[in-house]
């Protein structure tokens, strides 16, 4: 169901343009405020988003297919994007795909029937790189991460989002619906910001070594001091 652009959200819209030196920068939390009432971005949240920014609608289009995660149609209260980029792919991300793309019997950018039982609804993306490699094979729940996954577990974190059951990120808080990750998005924070680990082992693994080894990254004003390096001169 999608509910209209009221006055509470045009008055958080004026809220986010507010924030930004320049209103028009306010666009892209603007866009998922959009996603969160409407559950995608319709001509009329386009319309309001142009109307409160004093931009063409044409100018909010051109925004809002540009970026992927801005969606013109729906997706489900829960939206899984599987990552099969290079080090994914090699890791397991293409298998992980094809089995929740054949377990949901929908391809990408599609929503999962609702089946009798089913307390939320669950789509399916192919995303391009979710810059977590070092957790490869990833997906991402409504933008949450979900590390080193299998495609057993895969299935089993879709089964327990469709079922009601509490999911939590593996570096992140316990998953909302995908309308509440859009208002978090666009700058309403639910509280949940320290909920659950962040960086783990394998994202620290490098500077732990440098703290080992004694590594420091050079110092810019004595580098800036010494001047242009001679031919051949290390430093």
């Amino acid at each position: 169901m999608t509910s209209a652009i009221d006055d509470k959200t045009l008055a958080e819209m004026r809220e986010i343009a507010a924030r930004y030196p320049e209103p028009r920068s306010g666009l892209l939390p603007m866009l998922h405020l959009v996603q969160s009432v409407q559950g995608r971005i319709t001509p009329e949240g386009i319309e309001a988003c142009a109307a409160v920014l004093d931009l063409s609608a044409a100018e909010v289009s051109g925004v809002a297919t540009f970026y992927t995660m801005y969606k013109r149609h729906g997706v489900g209260d829960f939206h899984v994007g599987v990552c099969t980029n290079t080090l994914c792919a090699v890791m397991g991300g293409d298998e992980i795909l094809a089995r929740l793309s054949a377990h949901l019997e929908v391809g990408n950018d599609e929503v999962a029937e609702k089946r009798q039982g089913d307390t939320y609804s669950v789509s399916l993306e192919h995303i391009e790189c979710n810059a977590a490699c070092d957790y490869a094979p990833v997906m991402m729940v409504n933008w949450e991460f979900m590390d080193n996954q299998t495609p057993e577990s895969a299935v089993q974190v879709v089964e327990s989002l469709r079922a009601g059951h509490a999911v939590s990120s593996t570096r992140g808080p316990r998953l909302c619906t995908w309308r509440q990750a859009e208002r978090v998005l666009a700058g309403f924070p639910d509280g949940r910001a320290d909920e659950g680990p962040t960086a783990g082992e394998a994202s620290l693994a490098g500077l732990a070594l440098a703290r080992e080894r004694g590594w420091r990254a050079p110092d810019p004003e004595a580098i800036a001091a010494a001047g242009p390096a001679e031919e051949g001169e290390e430093r």
